[in-house]
């Protein structure tokens, strides 16, 4: 297949091509797309020297798929104009995602719902991908009535600039800030801008795309937070539930679950954390207890690599996916 990657050369459209190699994608053509800066630069794919295009002579290619990780302005602009030539676009960015004539898709959840009429695909937000995937299985067995979500966010989900600014501060040099304080040494509960309800807009998405991705009548409220981690997002969940559960019941179901690992061991202190998921495109789940506060509610904690499954992985499972059901047609 003829593959374009649009923000070859961010830090997320490097694991994508990362990801692409690693997953054997049949790619005949891959196209390297970025801003007019970058356009002439080689990049490197699987040993193979590649030169980065504008938007344009991407457009201009026809790729069979193009997968988007440039920003909301740039997909809103661009990713209907790939569409018109007959591609089918995955985008990473916002944009789409809460569009009601666009699906929102987690492979394991909802892949089933692609069609070949499906021109624009959003993948859902970073955090978010890892909640509705350990939310999936228990969801279906017990019915979930509430979601309370305290997130732990990794750097990494703010760029390469944040992760300098963490750097610099470490090393005494000072230099350009992407947030409002020191990230070194400090927790910052502020993902995104904030918005008129008093929420930031990653606390918003964590809400309006678990409700569409998995059910609308399920309640979500959530806290994000920006931790000095250079990688992998971590996320405490509280769980309520229209039925009862055992909590045996809750760790089969999650480790019969594609895409997740199960790390849940206190005795030999085996819970997920951010440092195992490096590089790993699973979710892993652990620290599942019962709330003894609340009948019917469970806590467990989410942890996952950011840029993997939160974005570059679940974007090339999309990919995939469409090449399984032979859904392109350009």
């Amino acid at each position: 297949m003829k593959v374009a990657v649009v923000g070859a050369t961010g830090m997320v459209g490097e694991v994508m091509l990362k990801v692409l190699h690693e997953m054997n994608f049949p790619i005949t053509e891959l196209i390297p797309v970025a801003s007019e800066k970058s356009v002439g630069k080689k990049i490197d794919f699987g040993g193979l020297e590649t030169t980065v295009v504008s938007m344009q002579t991407a457009v201009d290619m026809r790729p069979d798929i193009a997968i988007f990780s440039a920003g909301g302005g740039i997909s809103l602009e661009w990713a209907p104009k790939f569409a018109e030539a007959g591609t089918t676009v995955i985008d990473n960015s916002s944009a789409w995602r809460m569009d009601p004539t666009k699906k929102l898709i987690v492979p394991e959840i909802n892949g089933h719902l692609l069609t070949s009429e499906d021109k624009i695909i959003a993948n859902p937000n970073c955090s978010t991908i890892q909640l509705v995937l350990a939310l999936k299985p228990l969801h279906d067995k017990y019915g979930v009535k509430r979601v309370v979500v305290s997130t732990y966010q990794s750097i990494s989900g703010t760029g390469v600039k944040a992760t300098t600014q963490m750097e610099n501060e470490r090393n005494g040099v000072k230099g350009e800030m992407v947030y409002p304080y020191e990230i070194d040494q400090n927790c910052l509960p502020h993902c995104d801008d904030f918005t008129e309800n008093g929420y930031t807009k990653e606390e918003m998405k964590l809400t309006n795309e678990t409700k569409k991705i998995l059910d609308p009548s399920i309640n979500v409220t959530a806290t994000a937070v920006r931790v000095p981690v250079k990688g992998g997002h971590s996320e405490a969940v509280n769980v309520e539930f229209e039925n009862e559960f055992e909590l045996s019941d809750v760790r089969r179901l999650l480790h019969e679950t594609d895409g997740i690992t199960l790390k849940d061991d206190p005795t030999t202190n085996t819970y997920p954390m951010p440092l195992y998921a490096a590089g790993k495109n699973d979710v892993f789940v652990g620290r599942i207890r019962r709330d003894e506060s609340q009948e019917k509610t469970l806590n467990m904690w989410v942890v996952s690599d950011n840029l993997r499954k939160g974005a570059a992985t679940n974007a090339v499972q999309i990919a995939q996916l469409i090449l399984e059901r032979n859904l392109v047609s350009v």
